[in-house]
């Protein structure tokens, strides 16, 4: 089944400028995307709630959203 979404033209343009070949779908490279986010490891699989967890606080780490060991202590009163 195909569906259509909604996407501001900033996204399009960076999304455009991913793909490997004129070609390819933005279907296909979504999909190389989300395959960044592990559904699992050899424990098991991981729900989707935990996937979208981890991918946010590796947003949050990379702009820096995030506290260090001493911050931490220092916010607790440690």
């Amino acid at each position: 089944m195909i569906t259509t979404i909604q996407v501001s033209q900033a996204t399009r343009g960076r999304l455009a400028a991913l793909k490997s070949t004129p070609r390819e779908s933005y279907d296909e490279l979504i999909d190389k995307l989300l395959t960044l986010i592990p559904s699992g490891d050899k424990e098991g699989s991981y729900t989707d709630l935990f996937r979208m967890g981890r991918l946010n606080a590796r947003l949050d780490a990379r702009a820096r959203r995030t506290l260090d060991h001493d911050g931490l202590k220092g916010r607790m009163g440690l």
